[in-house]
């Protein structure tokens, strides 16, 4: 049986506090440590307890560094819709980080490949990620690893499936403004990470939260490879729960 955790959350709220005490434990024992971070709606409510912890002066960022997952191809730091521009918005400019010491992918660069070659040198030379932090999509990809014939290596560009462009729609004009591409860390990166922290809210994706955690590992299913991971903390509200069977799973649960 894989050795992963699942915290059950009441609500979206609580999936925030229970991700921010897996992320604090983190902070507190390695104030250096570096986090791998994720974008989208799912870690939102995780960011929003974050800022308030550290509003209150219970945590500190003013050592921690951090890598995000992915960024889109062709879009600046500045556009509404990159990554970068989303964390700034919904994390940095609310907590003691340092910028220098947060890193997105660079989705302008004339030269992918040598943007994801530093990307992994950035990770090597931060001493590895301590924790990344996930969501997963409707098809089970992780970052914006897609259903695939094999698990990806390191960082590197992915064409970025239609059904993952449809989800996304929602946040541009059209579907025409979707970048195609983007740049993500690859699951080999991801599963170097020393523990990973899945998010998963919703009835919508509990079919899928099912079968990446209990179904066989396989690439058509990305997040299937975290059944490999020796540290995984699963938190997960009822509707995402709704399709395991947590009594007869031999999951932990928390």
């Amino acid at each position: 049986m894989p050795k992963i955790k699942i915290l059950r959350a009441q609500d979206l709220v609580d999936a925030g506090r229970l991700s921010a005490d897996v992320l604090a434990e983190v902070i507190q024992a390695k104030p250096d440590c570096l986090l791998g971070l994720a974008t989208g709606s799912t870690p939102l409510p995780l960011y929003r307890d974050l800022i308030r912890r550290y509003a209150q002066g219970a945590l500190d960022f003013s050592k921690v560094r951090t890598v995000n997952l992915d960024e889109y191809v062709g879009l600046s730091g500045d556009h509404p819709q990159s990554y970068r521009y989303f964390m700034n918005e919904n994390l940095f400019q609310h907590i003691n980080i340092d910028l220098q010491n947060t890193c997105v992918p660079d989705g302008m660069n004339a030269d992918l490949d040598v943007v994801c070659k530093e990307y992994e040198t950035r990770i090597d030379a931060w001493g590895g990620i301590d924790l990344q932090v996930l969501g997963i999509g409707l098809n089970g990809h992780i970052g914006f690893n897609e259903p695939a014939t094999i698990f990806s290596g390191r960082t590197h560009v992915t064409n970025l499936a239609e059904s993952t462009r449809q989800a996304n729609r929602r946040f541009f004009e059209s579907l025409a403004e979707v970048p195609s591409q983007a740049i993500t860390m690859g699951i080999g990166s991801i599963m170097q990470a020393r523990k990973i922290l899945l998010i998963c809210t919703g009835e919508k994706k509990s079919e899928i939260l099912a079968k990446a955690l209990l179904g066989p590992v396989d690439p058509l299913v990305p997040a299937s490879i975290l059944q490999f991971h020796p540290n995984v903390v699963v938190v997960a509200d009822e509707p995402a729960l709704m399709s395991i069977d947590l009594e007869h799973s031999g999951f932990a649960a928390g």
